[in-house]
């Protein structure tokens, strides 16, 4: 069992940084592919970033392609979004996911999320 908690998240004006981190629990990362996704008010929840267990390989989401930046230090046990060039449209709570199934964007364990508020 995986324990995931989402922190970094809360207020940025438009064009502002954030980075979330999510930290692990109860087993090691390792071999996981890691993913972070997003639900904004009255929407489903989306698809942001993955990333390989060896950070070989990244996917994005084309609306944060160039903007965010997802990496993870298996040591630590940890997974960072970095979010640049943040836009209202951004606003969301933001989930960090462990097993993640990029085709099907289904995911065997999940956070409990971190909003993200970005204003105009």
């Amino acid at each position: 069992q995986v324990q995931l908690v989402e922190s970094g998240g809360g207020l940025v004006q438009a064009g502002g940084s954030l980075r979330l981190s999510c930290a692990a629990s109860g087993r090691t990362l390792s071999g996981y592919v890691m993913g972070w996704f997003r639900q904004a008010p009255g929407k489903e929840r989306e698809f942001v970033a993955a990333i390989s267990w060896n950070s070989g390989r990244t996917s994005y989401a084309n609306s944060v392609k160039v903007r965010f930046t997802i990496s993870r230090d298996n040591a630590k046990n940890t997974v960072y979004l970095q979010m640049n060039s943040l836009k209202p449209e951004d606003t969301a709570v933001y989930y960090c996911a462990a097993d993640v199934n990029v085709v099907t964007s289904r995911s065997a364990y999940w956070g409990q999320g971190t909003q993200v508020t970005v204003s105009s």
